[in-house]
């Protein structure tokens, strides 16, 4: 090896040298930042491995967050409070934090309905995340399709989420489909909502979400949803021939042997894993003109 080759074995030697993680803070170092940090560096101290990222540490930090303003609290400290519970990862408290203030204005309202709505979204408690979407549209349910919570997800999605989680899946259709022009992906979730009392509505709604799907030449999407297809008329009682026989054909045509072999019910040596991209993978690039929905 030359000299001009040991720069560059050095570098090669250092990118794979892992970084050696900072140390816990000391007990006693730890004690007096928790008293003397400000809402923003307890907030960023969650998530720090070197302060708050053990449980017990973590749990303290909270604990601080909920005393660190005493009562009465302006507004907008309110809603910084439960900001940081929730990076936290304690939606409870910042549920209970909210409680502490009402909001006055239209645009107090909306912060604070939609600050309420995560905290009881990331706590699973699903009948409070309902009852704060509705009451931020005062009850203009259709409103939740025109505001996107979550990238690709609307409020009525999400409305709808929580309505299926309260066992209220006839409510939950109902709503995703209050959706103006539904995506593939809507009426798949509706679809499934009501399969239980409705098989032959669910039915129509796949069939519609696989015309979109074929339109689109989304030919992944159309595999899932004829695999969908075929679970629901199984557990509806029938035999599942007509989706079963349009999986055989997409996926010969689509040369998707793995979901050929899930078909078959994993008989056989499960196909090797491949790239998406590779000839046959869901992703590959490649000319579908010639791909057709049975």
């Amino acid at each position: 090896m030359g000299l001009t080759s040991i720069p560059l074995a050095l570098s090669l030697l250092a990118a794979v040298v892992p970084v050696p993680e900072a140390a816990p803070m000391a007990s006693e170092a730890f004690a007096a930042w928790l008293q003397q940090a400000n809402r923003e560096e307890l907030e960023l101290g969650c998530v720090d491995p070197a302060i708050g990222m053990a449980d017990a540490r973590r749990q303290q930090i909270r604990n601080r967050l909920l005393e660190l303003d005493p009562a009465p609290q302006p507004f907008d400290v309110v809603l910084a409070n439960a900001t940081a519970l929730l990076r936290c990862g304690s939606p409870d408290s910042a549920a209970v934090v909210l409680q502490r203030t009402s909001p006055g204005s239209p645009q107090a309202r909306r912060q604070w309905l939609l600050l309420r709505w995560r905290a009881a979204a990331a706590g699973l408690d699903h009948r409070q995340a309902a009852l704060a979407l509705r009451r931020l549209v005062k009850g203009d349910l259709q409103a939740l399709s025109e505001l996107e919570l979550e990238p690709g997800l609307t409020g009525l999605d999400q409305l709808a989420e929580h309505e299926a989680a309260l066992g209220r899946s006839l409510i939950a259709a109902e709503l995703q489909l209050m959706v103006p022009a539904p995506s593939p992906r809507q009426l798949s979730r509706a679809a499934e909502w009501l399969a239980p009392e409705d098989p032959e509505r669910a039915d129509e709604l796949l069939e519609a979400a696989l015309d979109q799907a074929a339109a689109d030449q989304a030919w992944g999407l159309a595999v899932e949803l004829l695999q969908q297809q075929l679970r629901l008329q199984r557990a509806a009682g029938r035999d599942g021939d007509g989706p079963r026989q349009r999986l055989e054909s997409l996926t010969a045509q689509l040369e998707d042997h793995y979901s050929q072999w899930q078909l078959w019910g994993g008989a056989g040596e499960e196909p090797l894993l491949r790239s998406p991209r590779l000839p046959g993978g869901h992703a590959a690039v490649r000319d579908s003109s010639d791909v057709t929905l049975p």
